[in-house]
């Protein structure tokens, strides 16, 4: 290790980087704009599936466990960890080509992007802020990606908070008093370039951002059945060895499951938005995390609401 690298990899271990990546990983801009993030314990990251939008304001076991997890945020008697200076949510429900965007509003409204439900649930808002400081962070982050040279990183000073955001964090932080940013889901990359982007963002970690991926771990609304149907055999295999392999931490035979089993997963997901968020959670967790599921139960016969801690 020459001078050069020496001294950055000093300053990636003070602020907490060095068991995460490599010294040579990040620019030294990217390291400056770091420390303007306050440094924190190292938060969790997780994975939520966020199912159906009504389950935002219903009284159901799934929002339940949405509540719980948000009192162990803080300085409460339920308190486990410490309250987030900022949220990360990847969720399914932005998706761009060519490109990856990053929340950047001051002020995100509250999107409705569904149609059919309840007046209620049209009532709902989340007026969250959002965190320009940690907008920017971020972009830097996922500029790193040495595979994504030709992958515009753009601030959107536009976009709002979609369901697969708010859903979740209306009954997790009533409050909405946490900054809230989003990136999006560039259907262009590869799962491998999802993983390896979020390995970027795990560096946030270490300065007080919560990190969600909000999708499901199945997820086929083409295959639906009638409501409280079982769940399909298809569906449950596919959970199983979601389930397996994040206990064996095989994070490579989650990535590369749409080519191994190509048929399992169409059924399991027709379309990849709902599982590319975990596959953005695997990537920000370090190897030496605690792993815990919840939410372990279905939405419906095609939808698997589990759901996973990864905390220090």
């Amino acid at each position: 290790m020459n001078r050069r690298q020496w001294l950055k990899f000093s300053t990636l271990a003070g602020l907490g980087l060095v068991t995460r990546t490599w010294a040579d990983t990040f620019s030294n801009s990217t390291i400056e704009s770091l420390k303007a993030l306050p440094k924190s314990p190292t938060m969790p990251v997780m994975f939520i599936g966020h199912g159906s939008p009504m389950n935002a304001i219903n009284e159901n076991s799934f929002n339940k466990s949405w509540r719980k997890i948000g009192k162990q945020f803080g300085e409460g008697s339920d308190a486990k960890w410490t309250k987030p200076s900022a949220i990360l949510v990847i969720s399914a429900h932005w998706q761009t080509t060519g490109g990856i965007g990053v929340l950047a509003s001051e002020e995100p409204e509250t999107i409705y992007d569904f149609g059919g439900f309840p007046q209620k649930l049209y009532d709902q808002t989340y007026p969250a802020p959002g965190s320009l400081t940690t907008a920017e962070v971020t972009k830097q982050l996922l500029q790193t990606q040495r595979h994504t040279p030709n992958t515009p990183i753009i601030l959107d000073e536009d976009r709002g908070f979609d369901h697969g955001v708010w859903s979740v964090l209306l009954p997790m932080f009533p409050k909405a008093d946490i900054p809230v940013l989003q990136i999006s889901l560039d259907r262009n990359l590869p799962h491998n370039i999802h993983y390896d982007l979020a390995k970027q963002l795990s560096a946030l970690r270490e300065r007080g951002v919560l990190i969600i991926g909000s999708g499901n771990m199945v997820h086929n609304l083409y295959a639906e059945r009638m409501p409280n149907s079982k769940p399909y055999d298809w569906t449950l295999e596919f959970e199983q060895k979601m389930t397996d392999w994040i206990e064996h931490r095989d994070d490579q035979s989650i990535i590369k499951i749409s080519q191994t089993m190509p048929k399992l997963t169409s059924l399991a997901h027709p379309t990849h938005e709902h599982f590319l968020p975990l596959i953005y959670t695997l990537g920000a967790k370090s190897e030496k995390d605690k792993i815990s599921f919840f939410n372990t139960g279905y939405g419906s016969s095609a939808i698997a609401m589990r759901s996973v801690i990864f905390e220090a």
